[in-house]
């Protein structure tokens, strides 16, 4: 082989062999400096955003910024970094960095508290949604290529004495150097974090351990923590001759008012809600978080979202209980990952694929299942009952999967859920379609409920966040709700009612199409319903009920 054709193999053969020798300390210092600098992109590009990349000032505070990081970082991670354990810990930590990276840089997904309680409640179809030819990609890069290079190092063999020396030694130089850094750019860091403290859920890793840590440990508290009695006074005030009622409460999934047809959007996505006349169209809602985890309990909970906590979440009732204290036969009937436990004290039904066969497909179901579920229920018993429909709705990134292919009537749709192989426009219309399907279910929930004369029926529909598409760089949704953008938390809201039931209720439905337009949130829902099932409790607040302006003097 001639010498030059040689070169090559014979520099690859060499790296191959190469095994470095280092002391723990030399090993975590080069892991922490990659990790500062390649796994903490957006960090840095969100940081400097404001910034003069041509100034030498400029540079003085990146460099740092990242000297503070590199020290920060190598402080923690040495303290567990023993002979035995640290590669080990180091390849957890690249495994589960290398999945954060992707998605911060993808999609802009910010790993604070409740996107990693959405992460721990994630089931398994979700997961396997997740698992795109580009994730895997980058999952080789960002995990499989340090992670030969961690194990291919030979830890230095050192008495306990001169290696507590040489980590003392580490740590005080890694502290001043700490110092040094804040001192000199405190203000510029300070000013920094202070106007966007979203920033730190991109700093990795520091973003999922704290996070990770906050979540676990707050599922810890919940699994032995009995939930407090809410509205145990509650009872309905009912009026002889009145028909037993019936509300559904559709609980809609990632659907966004900006692509909501009957709020104005230039495509009619809604063009059966359009044509019920009994229809009414909220179009100013606003959502209580940006994830499942925090909207779905805050909307079933006393608090508004002013007040709402997880702790208080997991510590009590919900208004679902409350209606069960009133007497109401309350049933959950779920097509998603859960109720994040605003259903454990009533009965809960998820849709199981083999119950529904022609509507289920790889361990997921279309939402028309549901209102087959809705129709069995209803046939139980004659009472007085609250049916909650749990949907899977656009639930992203695969959004094609929503909707069964005779409503994929916009074009070119997105196809993968890989949303970086395709154009916003394509990722637009298969979210579309997946609201266009929407329209559908909620239309034969509709034509269900009206088929039921012995009942005073209604229905109202709320998602529980919206989704960004694109706008501003961002995909999906969970972006902290101080900086999130009107896509994730501009919800659409619709009721109908029959008139059995707005009579019941004495409502005035005229006024209520004309305070329709006016600003609502999840907030309302909990004593709206209240409100409009006749339920009276000490815990309900008049002025927090949408319905309340509409409801005739006389009536109860």
């Amino acid at each position: 082989m001639p010498p030059l054709l040689s070169l090559p193999s014979k520099i690859v053969e060499t790296a191959w062999h190469y095994r470095p020798t280092l002391s723990t300390e030399q090993l975590v210092l080069w892991v922490v400096v990659i990790f500062s600098v390649f796994y903490n992109i957006p960090f840095w590009q969100q940081a400097l955003a404001g910034y003069d990349l041509l100034a030498a000032q400029t540079w003085l505070t990146f460099a740092n910024m990242l000297l503070a990081m590199i020290c920060l970082n190598f402080l923690v991670f040495v303290s567990f970094a023993f002979r035995t354990l640290v590669k080990p810990i180091l390849t957890l930590l690249f495994l589960i960095a290398a999945f954060v990276s992707y998605f911060t840089s993808y999609y802009g997904t910010y790993f604070d508290t409740s996107m990693l309680d959405n992460v721990l409640q994630t089931d398994t179809n979700e997961a396997q949604e997740l698992l795109t030819a580009g994730l895997l990609i980058h999952l080789a890069i960002f995990f499989g290529l340090p992670t030969v290079m961690i194990w291919r190092v030979n830890i230095a063999p050192s008495t306990w004495k001169k290696a507590m020396l040489r980590r003392l030694a580490y740590c005080l130089a890694s502290t001043v150097i700490l110092l040094l850094a804040i001192f000199l750019s405190y203000q510029d860091v300070s000013s920094l974090m202070r106007n966007n403290k979203q920033l730190r859920y991109l700093v990795t890793p520091g973003n999922y351990i704290v996070s990770m840590a906050q979540a676990l440990s707050s599922q810890h508290a919940s699994a032995n923590t009995a939930r407090l009695p809410v509205g145990e006074d509650a009872y309905i005030s009912s009026q002889e001759g009145d028909k037993p009622t019936l509300l559904v409460i559709v609980v809609g999934e990632t659907a966004r008012a900006a692509n909501w047809g009957l709020n104005g959007y230039e495509r009619q996505t809604t063009p059966k809600l359009a044509l019920q006349p009994d229809v009414i169209n909220f179009s100013d809602v606003s959502s209580c978080g940006t994830s499942t985890a925090v909207s779905l309990p805050c909307m079933f909970l006393l608090p508004g979202r002013a007040d709402y906590s997880k702790s208080y979440a997991q510590q009590h009732e919900s208004l679902l209980d409350v209606l069960a204290h009133a007497g109401l036969e309350v049933t959950w009937l779920d097509n998603q990952s859960g109720c994040k436990g605003v259903c454990e004290g009533v009965t809960t039904k998820a849709l199981l694929p083999e119950d529904y066969a022609s509507m289920c497909q790889d361990g997921r179901c279309m939402d028309e299942a549901l209102v087959q579920a809705l129709t069995t229920q209803i046939s139980s018993n004659l009472v007085d009952q609250v049916v909650v429909l749990h949907q899977l709705g656009n639930h992203g990134p695969s959004y094609y999967q929503r909707y069964p292919a005779a409503y994929e009537r916009f074009v070119p749709a997105c196809t993968t859920a890989d949303l970086a192989k395709c154009s916003r426009e394509a990722i637009t219309n298969s979210y579309d379609n997946a609201i266009l399907y929407t329209d559908t279910v909620l239309d034969q929930v509709i034509e269900t409920l009206e088929r039921q004369d012995d009942y005073a029926t209604a229905m109202i529909y709320l998602s529980d966040h919206g989704e960004s598409l694109g706008e501003k760089g961002l995909y999906l949704h969970g972006i902290p709700y101080a900086i999130a953008p009107d896509e994730q938390t501009h919800v659409p809201m619709v009721w109908w009612l029959s008139s059995t039931f707005s009579q019941q209720q004495g409502l005035d439905m005229e006024c209520l199409r004309r305070t329709a337009d006016q600003s609502a949130s999840h907030d309302n829902l909990f004593h709206t319903v209240l409100g409009l099932l006749g339920v009276a409790t000490d815990i309900y607040q008049q002025a927090e009920d949408i319905s309340q302006v509409c409801r005739q003097p006389s009536s109860r």
